[in-house]
């Protein structure tokens, strides 16, 4: 059982880091970062061509991670690959020792930075989630036996923000049919949206993983709003920084984030933080401390 399994199903709050992969061969930046996350989280997810834009590959930094003694998170897209290639990807990822999972459909190619790619999604993130849960039954996509069980904890996205919220409250349970044990979401800006969702989900017997953000600059913010599918920036969140200096921007950042994850913390609203789009784990390491996780 790998240790972030081990700490959600004992009930205990789990933070996570999101690392995108670097553009290109060398990897000592990455390295480093990952040496410097360690004792601060209990995972890192690492990203598949997020955005649609070409990355070093998230198996290969996951295998990295490993042999620096960090606990991954296999990030897999059905954007890139078809069924065969998923499945063998996923075998050679159980044989290296990945055992975390998070499965999602993935960004259209025309959003990258190679729009002539042809996206293949040959299945979807539903049809993936019981690819995973057959591999853990001994069995391929077609229920034909393999010579032995893959032992993945794996878990499904889920967005909050959605308006109308309906259609992605179906998503959702249909992953929790097709297998899937838990669940991160996209970035929560306001708590009221969480809790929202999160009193749905509690008639389900499921883990849920937080994603937040620490807002860092203006042109972030906007970037975020505007490029990034699935994120919605509040207009009141992006009109209360206008008048900001980037200082005060990243003061601002540090304090709305910490103050989002402290209300999760004391309310128990879900199970755990993961933190994403950061460039500088002086950023995670000067909000965990900030709020004393």
């Amino acid at each position: 059982m790998s240790n972030l399994k081990k700490k959600l199903v004992n009930g205990e709050f789990v933070v996570t880091a999101e690392l995108t992969p670097p553009k290109g061969p060398e990897i000592n930046q990455m390295i480093d970062k990952l040496k410097e996350l360690k004792p601060l989280v209990d995972a890192v997810n690492f990203t598949d061509n997020p955005s649609g834009k070409m990355r070093m590959c998230s198996l290969a930094a996951c295998k990295i991670s490993l042999d620096l003694g960090f606990e991954p998170v296999l990030q897999m897209t059905c954007r890139d690959r078809n069924r065969i290639g998923i499945q063998s990807d996923l075998l050679g990822a159980h044989a290296l020792g990945i055992r975390n999972l998070l499965l999602m459909t993935g960004d259209h190619p025309i959003l990258g930075d190679q729009k002539e790619a042809k996206p293949v999604y040959d299945i979807d993130s539903s049809i993936l989630i019981r690819l995973i849960n057959n591999l853990n039954n001994g069995l391929d996509i077609n229920g034909n036996r393999l010579n032995g069980k893959t032992e993945f904890f794996y878990g499904g996205v889920v967005n909050p923000n959605a308006e109308p919220l309906i259609p992605q409250l179906k998503r959702f349970e249909q992953k929790l049919k097709m297998g899937a044990e838990f669940f991160q979401t996209q970035m929560i800006f306001e708590i009221e949206k969480l809790e929202k969702f999160m009193d749905y989900a509690q008639r389900f017997n499921t883990k849920v993983i937080a994603g937040v953000v620490i807002i860092r600059s203006k042109k972030m913010l906007h970037y975020l709003n505007s490029k990034v599918p699935g994120v919605s920036v509040p207009k009141w969140l992006i009109d209360k920084i206008e008048g900001f200096n980037d200082e005060d921007v990243e003061k601002f950042g540090i304090d709305f984030t910490a103050k989002l994850i402290l209300n999760i913390m004391e309310k128990k609203i879900c199970h755990g933080i993961h933190l994403m789009a950061f460039s500088k784990v002086e950023e995670v390491k000067n909000l965990l401390n900030y709020i004393k996780i």
